[in-house]
């Protein structure tokens, strides 16, 4: 028998790889295709032939040197076959024998590493027809797309960017007269006395990329671009335009508010994606401090900061998949802002991160923004928005995707790298034997703490590590009791263990967190408050001080726990229907002061699993009432829910 972590390090594959296997003793399995299609139209992966797994007990089956020649006579066979697959992707260099020690003995097996396909190859699909034959990867599985989902795909590999489209039926009586004047004064006061600005409306938007004519076909008429940005709002959401457009701004700065301010179409402006912009970046923007310096004689008040959130905010209007449901949300809190946009990356977390590549959806609309000063169009948006943070030394933001629905989400943290109280927590957990962790180790802790869980992708962006040492890292920390592992492969995250559960508990030595203690990197830590509840008294979480959600219990039910929940879940359980704002409020209850699964609820509340995510776990998540436990992680099977933001 053999663990994940022994087939990562002897195959050196790489940890933020995603993985099947798959063990091919009755031959080479049918499903590879669907697991070929579903990785390439994610993020790629590897395919393991000769490996059995069985409740998560890896084992090395091996394969002989016969059945590695049919099967691979078979895999390149098979790529060659339109009828088959509808793209070849490897190269010989992806088809490797891999030989791994097995109970004292040795195992050989066939990895196959399949890329992620660009921009213009997907939908790589099975048989002929991408409707029906197209997949994409989640957590472990391979999932059939929608015709929506294909559609969408299709679409982003055309080389006309989405936002070219010219609107049949369309004029420029569509458009905002007053947000056309904003534009050029904006434009004269980024450009100056630019020769389009003595250009006629039309004239303007058609070298924008707002209107525009086709040489083929001779029509001619206002694009999607020209709409979004100068559009009045009843013409954006036209069932010819963009019937799924919605933008909304969300602040949250007073906890006994759901909302301190919001900005979304009410009807009461046009809410065009200029507009928005103009209404939503003086909010943000006073999220920074802005320090006194003087240049060329005046007040300069563009930090790097500043720079880099304007480039996070135009990211989200210009990377939106305006057809696909939902709409760009915004969302400012005292300690962070979120940037959350409809549809999928272009290009692998992977390569936005190292920059260098614009692949961008809405190259027009990108165009209109840049001419006013806002946004880059080299690929260097994520370095410049890495480098802002930098400056104020900060965490560094990350990003997640999401599916059903597609979705992208920035998220960018103002808190420090390791703040105080986030010391005195460990120190509290943990006693002295932090400090004789390294900083890297520390960061670790420290992220799993923040933000609920670590991850070799999130650790890569904190610090100057390999892949592979990260992996070393994590996996030492979890051999001390500091972390615990939930799932693998690309989806392995790391989380602190339950407090007096099987990690490793606080001792009472040491330097203990009394104030003015110092912790490993010099901060000085003061002590945390205490909090009662469920649970029993316990030290209040950093995650609880600083992101407003709360840090306590584990996945499973503590002793003497189930029969309180079930006391609480009595008023839902006992009946066969119920209000769903009942429902909400019990699951809030439930998950107040602790994690629960969603299983975990479903036997409680004595509905099905299924339900309960769809018709209340998810809306609540989205609702801020609920935050999961691995955000990075939103469909991992270890999910876990807890009460946030406001019930």
């Amino acid at each position: 028998m053999a663990t994940t972590a022994d087939i990562l390090a002897a195959a050196a594959l790489g940890e933020d790889s995603d993985w099947e296997f798959k063990s091919a003793k009755g031959g080479f399995p049918g499903s590879f295709w669907e697991t070929y299609s579903a990785m390439a139209n994610t993020d790629g992966g590897t395919v393991l032939l000769g490996v059995s797994e069985k409740g998560g007990v890896v084992r090395f089956d091996g394969l002989t040197p016969d059945q590695i020649n049919r099967y691979k006579k078979t895999l390149w066979d098979g790529l060659s076959n339109k009828g088959q697959i509808n793209r070849n992707l490897l190269s010989p260099s992806d088809v490797r024998e891999v030989t791994l020690g097995s109970n004292g003995g040795s195992a050989t097996l066939l990895a196959i590493t399949i890329p992620r396909a660009g921009r213009t190859e997907r939908p790589v699909h099975v048989g002929q027809n991408p409707f029906g034959g197209t997949y994409r990867r989640r957590h472990e599985g391979d999932y059939k797309c929608t015709d929506e989902d294909v559609r969408r795909m299709i679409a982003d590999a055309s080389p006309e960017p989405a936002d070219h489209r010219i609107l049949t039926g369309f004029a420029l009586t569509d458009l905002d007269a007053p947000s056309l004047a904003q534009y050029r004064q904006r434009m004269r006061a980024a450009r100056g006395e630019h020769p389009w600005l003595s250009l006629g409306d039309q004239e303007l938007l058609e070298r924008l990329g707002g209107w525009r004519q086709d040489r083929n076909s001779g029509e001619a008429g206002l694009t999607l671009a020209g709409l979004l940005v100068f559009g009045k709002d009843n013409a954006i959401r036209d069932p010819a335009a963009a019937p799924n457009y919605f933008v909304d701004y969300r602040e949250k700065l007073d906890p006994a508010v759901r909302w301190t301010d919001r900005i979304y179409p009410d009807g009461t402006w046009e809410a065009n994606l200029l507009q928005f912009y103009t209404r939503v970046w003086p909010r943000i923007a006073a999220a920074l401090p802005t320090p006194f310096a003087i240049e060329g004689g005046m007040r300069k008040d563009d930090t790097e900061a500043h720079i880099a959130l304007r480039e996070a905010l135009v990211n989200a209007l210009i990377h939106a998949d305006y057809s696909a449901k939902g709409g760009i949300v915004i969302e400012r809190e005292p300690d962070r802002i979120k940037m959350e946009n409809p549809g999928t990356l272009l290009v692998s977390v992977e390569q936005y991160q190292r920059g260098g590549v614009s692949e961008c959806r809405n190259k027009a609309v990108q165009r209109m923004f840049l001419m006013i000063g806002g946004g880059e169009q080299a690929g260097s948006g994520a370095a410049r928005i890495r480098t802002g943070w930098q400056s104020r030394s900060w965490r560094a933001p990350w990003i997640e995707t999401f599916s059903d629905p597609d979705r992208v989400r920035l998220n960018l943290p103002m808190v420090s790298l390791i703040p105080d109280a986030v010391i005195a927590h460990l120190r509290s957990r943990f006693g002295t034997r932090i400090e004789g962790l390294s900083a890297d180790e520390l960061q670790a802790l420290a992220t799993a703490v923040l933000e609920s869980a670590v991850s070799n992708a999130r650790l890569r962006s904190l610090t100057t590590l390999h892949s592979s040492d990260i992996t070393k890292l994590l996996q030492g920390l979890c051999d001390q009791g500091f972390l615990e592992a939930d799932g693998y492969g690309r989806w392995t995250n790391y989380h602190l263990p339950p407090a007096g559960g099987n990690g490793v508990r606080a001792t009472q030595t040491g330097t203990g967190s009394g104030a003015g203690s110092s912790g490993p990197l010099g901060l000085s830590s003061g002590p945390l408050g205490q909090r009662s509840g469920p649970m029993g008294p316990a030290a209040a979480s950093p995650a609880e001080t600083l992101w407003g959600g709360v840090d306590a219990g584990g996945l499973g039910l503590q002793p003497g726990m189930e029969q309180q929940l079930r006391a609480i879940a009595m008023p839902i359980a006992s009946k066969g229907k119920a209000p769903k704002a009942d429902v909400e409020r019990v699951i809030v209850e439930l998950c107040t002061g602790r994690f629960l699964t969603g299983d975990q609820l479903s036997r409680l509340l004595d509905r099905s699993a299924e339900k309960i995510r769809k018709d209340y776990l998810s809306p609540l998540v989205e609702a801020g009432r609920l935050r999961y436990r691995h955000p990075e992680a939103p469909n991992s099977p270890n999910q876990a829910y807890t009460a946030g933001g406001q019930s």
